[in-house]
């Protein structure tokens, strides 16, 4: 059902794709938008290797959550990790895929837990954490992916 990558020698294996999902702070959310444009935002999020899911936070309305509720499918890509190896101008440049369906999370006590999660990722302390929460974690809604398909591949950049 999903592509593989084309040239498989730039193929980089699952865990090294889900090592720069885990390790990134910042991805490309890109969901069916208004009259099928795509609509990609940037967004911060967490990733939890165990249960194969990523999560992040935003707004309980706007574009975003309206083209979710109209279409659940999802892709979700991140890159970086630039190395040098060869040539100091043309560095090698990993990106991760995910293809899933995105819902929207309930408010619940675990909902609460996965938004201090996400939070204590971003923040330098707990404490901030709690008192942000306290502030404004009622207008956050969570949002959550569930990966069907990942994939990762290293590139030069010449």
């Amino acid at each position: 059902m999903f592509r593989t990558i084309r040239k498989k020698i730039n193929e980089i294996d699952k865990n090294a794709a889900e090592e720069l999902l885990l390790l990134s702070r910042r991805g490309v959310l890109s969901v069916n938008g208004d009259d099928g444009y795509p609509y990609a935002i940037p967004i911060n999020y967490i990733y939890d290797r165990d249960a194969q899911k990523i999560y992040f936070h935003g707004a309980r309305a706007g574009h975003k959550v309206d083209a979710l509720r109209a279409c659940d499918k999802v892709c979700f890509t991140v890159y970086g990790n630039e190395t040098i190896k060869d040539e100091p101008w043309a560095p090698y440049m990993q990106s991760t895929v995910v293809f899933g369906r995105c819902h929207l999370l309930e408010s619940s006590e675990n909902t609460t837990s996965l938004l201090k999660r996400f939070a204590m990722k971003y923040y330098p302390d707990e404490q901030l954490v709690d008192e942000e929460i306290a502030r404004a974690g009622k207008a956050a809604q969570m949002f959550e992916i569930e990966i069907e398909h990942l994939s990762g591949k290293e590139v030069q950049e010449k």
